[in-house]
């Protein structure tokens, strides 16, 4: 199940993860100041596999735009306001393939909640796959592969409206089913 980052715990195992997956994976690590919203993947027996950030996104002075030509696009410019960035998409290496719904499920509801329209990010070719055809994301890249932290990835647009609006073709899509004995594991 998806879970919000609510205390310092929490934050320690967020942090955890995604550094482990990036080492891993020979990314730069980058630490983000300002965040909008933080999961963490929990096993129904309480291990902590996984982590997704939402940050905020400015056409006018969000890093992300020195990479790729976010700012200049047309669905961005018009959906001002109602896009962030989604980064830090990690799972564990031993927890892989598994997990990816809860994970991306997260997001997308907390997209809903907050009258997000568009995600964008930098995604590693490979996951990137998986989401167009394991889980159908609606997705745009904005360009070709570009070096980015370490690794090669590509600019994307996740259309993340048309997700929430159209949960019925995303049956992948769950809520957070918290039980007594989740909340008891979690603390």
């Amino acid at each position: 199940m998806f879970k919000r980052v609510e205390s310092k715990g929490e934050l320690d195992r967020f942090n955890n993860i995604w550094t482990t997956v990036w080492l891993e994976k020979g990314f730069d690590l980058d630490f983000t100041e300002q965040v909008l919203e933080r999961f963490v993947i929990v096993t129904e027996e309480g291990d902590y596999i996984g982590t997704s950030e939402i940050k905020p996104y400015s056409i006018h002075n969000s890093v992300i735009n020195q990479t790729a030509p976010f700012a200049d696009h047309p669905k961005l410019i018009h959906a001002e306001g109602a896009v962030a960035e989604i980064d830090k998409i990690a799972v564990l290496n031993q927890y892989r393939g598994h997990n990816i719904a809860d994970l991306l499920s997260g997001s997308i509801l907390y997209g809903e909640e907050k009258k997000i329209r568009y995600y964008v990010a930098m995604m590693e070719p490979v996951f990137l796959r998986a989401l167009r055809i394991t889980f159908q994301v609606p997705f745009e890249k904005v360009g070709g592969k570009v070096f980015y932290k370490g690794d090669y990835v590509v600019p994307v647009i996740i259309d993340l409206e048309e997700m929430y609006n159209n949960k019925k073709q995303y049956p992948w899509i769950t809520c957070p089913q918290e039980t007594s004995q989740t909340r008891e594991t979690i603390k």
